[in-house]
């Protein structure tokens, strides 16, 4: 029952963030869910024989402790929420600094804690310039120091697209209010803080785990500050691999890592915690051993390790900060030390699911986080591992084995098992990463074993001696240098035997459910589930019908620019792509676009348009031209494309069906206008009209570009009995487009915007949307909704929903 009642609390706090609803399940306030699950376990001990009540009973009690997962985590969710920042703003803050920051090529961010902002102090995480003077920040903020703070506020705000990374969700998981851009600095004293109004806050500080936690940031700043004042070849891993810090790792060693499969590896992990403890109780038992091993008489060996390794295990995860998959192994160790000096038995699954219960009872929001559900997942792969060689061993035991087969299995019981990791692991890559690394489990079979027997633990040893003996401090980590510069040789002749690279995938929710469900049924313990039931499952994904998809049209949140998606049946489009200033530094392409068609299950599109090449409508393609194959691609310049796209120029009479129903007509521009595009390009992008001849309510889709006031005046004169259902408002809302005239003649029934948050244009323009409130034409941006979809629903009215409305954070507390 244990088992059942985790798994449901497990299960209730992953629905954080949604209404349970939606999955026919009404929200229960925590103590009646808890009072449901009592009765249940009561009458379930009551009624042992009978079994169709005790099955009732059980399923009474997962829905009920689902239930009050899911309440908890969703109370825990508002309560953080109220303090989450809205607006940008220019501001003073008096800030407690208690974490290292972090080094980055241009720029360096740290945690701070606000005080006076709100009732209790608050996180933020602060940003400033990199001036560099000598190797050193020429401005630092020192963690156990108080600062004076001038800045400005900058509230996080995401591209707002399914797949994309959730910048306003890693803030809330990682409990950041916002961000803050440091203008000026100055530092004060206890007696400055204290005269503030902050005594409670002072005398927090001053208590023994406040003071030990500081005590580690600061050994951390030492160790990162000994390392770069040494010429070893490998700083970055070094640090990252003992302390968790990232600031000195290049940008060459992390895609590199990536590539491979290994980026966990840069993380500190369980293994981590563990092989210190290790370390320091075979010291311990050999001391005693030598000299004391009457000890052993009064208290057994495995009690008398059981307090020096947990102390060890809690001592290393405040060393790293406390991360998820530390803290999983720190829970994991409590649990076992207590079960043996209760001399109980030990039921690893039970202990891994009690581990993770108590994880999300104290911080609910780690649920949101990719560390959580990979290193929970790869220790029930291993566990089922452990298992199997266990049953292995049990039916050998009787049968002689030589060293030589010994080695032989142990080889290949790593093979397999990061094989099985692999695959195991493969829904939460795609759903967090949306992409894999095929050479991962070849590459982890030397990397982890390295790694986990000789790096780490030589890393470790090296980051003990620094207390005290630094000239020994110095020599391991030569040491251990060498040893890394071996593990980026095999990396690099790997890299030049295979060239590997990371595999977009692209699986949309009902497929990628088939897949999770197959492994499941794949990796439980035989005899639960007939094993071909998973092979029904897989056959599923392969036999996808693209055909079932209805109609969808999503404005999707690029930012400054637009991009249009369109799909209906087996057929997609897409109109314009996006794209930042500079794709090389942050790509819409790589970071929006390709996660969006992964999410929908996209692998090739059929049809892309390219209104006009400027950079924020075509910028992104040219950088993902060879990761996306796009059958057919038109646009009003000619551009250089894939050997397996045709190009086409984009002018008017154009016009194809996509599936049944649904019909993309070219309006705009005339085909003598195209050779003044490159001169004129707004006044010649492609105007695209989209029909959907079965829906109900909207069926007419006007897609403007970014033509302005000479392009809608031709419009009037050419199409004058078009009918407009939904507007894209041409050049992001620009005051030169969307003109009165044009707007009342048309009389869309929606207009939608597609535009930066806070750009430099003032889009949308005042003019526009005093225009649009003269005619009662509601207008929605992709700024406060984001994604802005339409979805064709057989029997009922064209649905419209708006990606921000449905999470929580993203979400103004502001709003009615």
């Amino acid at each position: 029952m244990v088992q059942l009642i985790c798994i449901g609390w497990i299960l209730g706090i992953a629905f954080m963030g949604t209404s349970m609803t939606d999955f026919g399940l009404s929200a229960l306030p925590v103590p009646a869910s808890l009072t449901i699950l009592v009765l249940s376990l009561v009458i379930t001990h009551r009624y042992k024989a009978n079994l169709g009540l005790k099955y009732v009973c059980s399923c009474m009690i997962l829905v009920s402790s689902l239930l009050a997962g899911y309440q908890y985590a969703e109370n825990r969710l508002t309560e953080r929420l109220k303090f989450k920042e809205e607006k940008p703003e220019q501001t003073d803050v008096i800030v407690y600094v208690n974490r290292l920051n972090e080094l980055k090529e241009k720029s360096v961010s740290q945690k701070i804690t606000v005080l006076g902002r709100h009732p209790q102090p608050v996180q933020w995480i602060s940003f400033r310039k990199r001036e560099v003077s000598e190797g050193q920040d020429s401005v630092s903020l020192h963690p156990g120091r108080y600062y004076h703070l001038t800045g400005t506020v900058r509230p996080a705000h995401s591209f707002a697209v399914p797949g994309a990374f959730d910048v306003e969700k890693w803030y809330l998981q990682q409990n950041i209010m916002s961000g803050f851009s440091i203008h000026a600095v100055q530092e004060l004293t206890e007696q400055d803080v204290y005269r503030a109004g902050h005594a409670d806050f002072l005398h927090q500080q001053r208590s023994v785990s406040s003071r030990v936690l500081l005590w580690f940031e600061l050994k951390r700043l030492e160790i990162r500050e000994f390392i770069l004042e040494h010429s070893f070849g490998n700083k970055g891993l070094l640090l990252a691999l003992l302390t968790g810090d990232e600031s000195l790792l290049d940008d060459s060693t992390k895609t590199q890592f990536q590539r491979f499969g290994m980026s966990h590896l840069l993380a500190i992990s369980g293994p981590h915690v563990l092989i210190l403890a290790s370390m320091v109780c075979w010291c311990l038992i050999w001391l005693i051993n030598r000299y004391k091993v009457t000890v052993y008489l009064r208290i057994p060996r495995p009690y008398f390790v059981i307090v020096p390794f947990l102390s060890c295990v809690v001592l290393y995860c405040a060393f790293v900060g406390f991360e998820i998959p530390a803290l999983r192994t720190l829970f994991s160790s409590l649990i076992i030390g207590v079960v043996l000096l209760l001399r109980q038995k030990l039921k690893p699954l039970s202990i891994l699911l009690f581990s993770a219960s108590v994880l999300l009872l104290m911080d609910p929001f780690s649920i949101l986080s990719a560390a959580f559900w990979l290193s929970y997942g790869a220790c029930f792969v291993l566990l089922r591992i452990y298992q199997t060689v266990q049953r292995s061993e049990k039916i050998q035991h009787e049968v002689s084995d030589t060293g030589l087969s010994q080695i032989r299995r142990m080889l290949g019981i790593l093979f397999i098992s990061q094989w099985k990791i692999f695959f195991a692991l493969l829904p939460f890559m795609i759903i967090f990463f949306k992409q894999i690394a095929w050479i991962t489990p070849f590459s982890n079979l030397f990397a982890i074993p390295w790694i986990g027997l000789v790096i780490v633990p030589l890393d470790v040893i090296a980051g003990l001696s620094f207390f005290v003996c630094e000239p020994l401090t110095s020599a391991v980590f030569w040491l251990n240098d060498q040893c890394i510069a071996l593990l980026l040789w095999c990396l690099n002749l790997l890299d030049m035997l295979f060239h590997p690279s990371l595999i977009p995938i692209a699986m949309d929710t009902s497929v990628l459910f088939c897949l999770i469900l197959g492994l499941i049924l794949l990796f439980l313990p035989l005899g639960v589930l007939p094993k071909t039931w998973a092979a029904l499952c897989f056959l599923a994904v392969f036999l996808n019908d693209d055909t079932r998809h209805g109609f969808e049209l999503s404005i999707l949140d690029v930012g400054q620019g637009q991009s249009v998606f369109i799909r209906n049946q087996d057929q997609s489009l897409m109109v314009d792509t996006g794209g930042s200033m500079d794709e090389t530094q942050f790509s819409i392409g790589e970071q929006i676009i390709l996660p969006f068609l992964s999410v929908k299950g996209i692998r090739t599109l059929d049809y892309m348009v390219l209104t006009h090449l400027d950079q924020d409508h075509s910028g992104a393609y040219e950088h993902i031209k060879d990761r996306l194959l796009v059958t057919k691609l038109l646009s009003s310049e000619q551009l250089s494309v894939p050997v397996k796209t045709q190009f086409e120029y984009c002018s008017q009479g154009q016009q194809w069906q996509m599936g049944e129903g649904v019909t993309v007509q070219v309006l705009l521009p005339l085909g003598e206008q195209l050779a003044q595009a490159a001169q004129e390009r707004n006044e010649t992008s492609c105007v695209l009209y989209v029909q959907v001849r079965q829906a109900i309510g909207v069926q007419n889709f006007l897609l403007m570009g970014d033509a302005g006031w000479p392009t809608e005046f031709q419009l009037l004169q050419q199409y004058p009995e078009l009918k407009v259902d939904v507007l894209v408002l041409g050049h992001h809302g620009s005051r030169h487009s969307s003109a009165y005239a044009f707007l009342k003649h048309y009389q869309p029934a929606v207009a939608v915007v597609s535009a930066g948050k806070d750009n430099r244009y003032g889009h949308p323009t005042q003019e526009v949307i005093q225009r649009l409130k003269a005619l009662n034409i509601p207008l929605y941006s992709t700024v406060e909704k984001g994604t802005v979809s339409f979805r064709a629903v057989p029997g009922k009215a064209m649905q419209m929903n708006f990606y921000r409305d449905s999470l929580p954070w993203m979400i103004s507390q502001n709003d009615p």
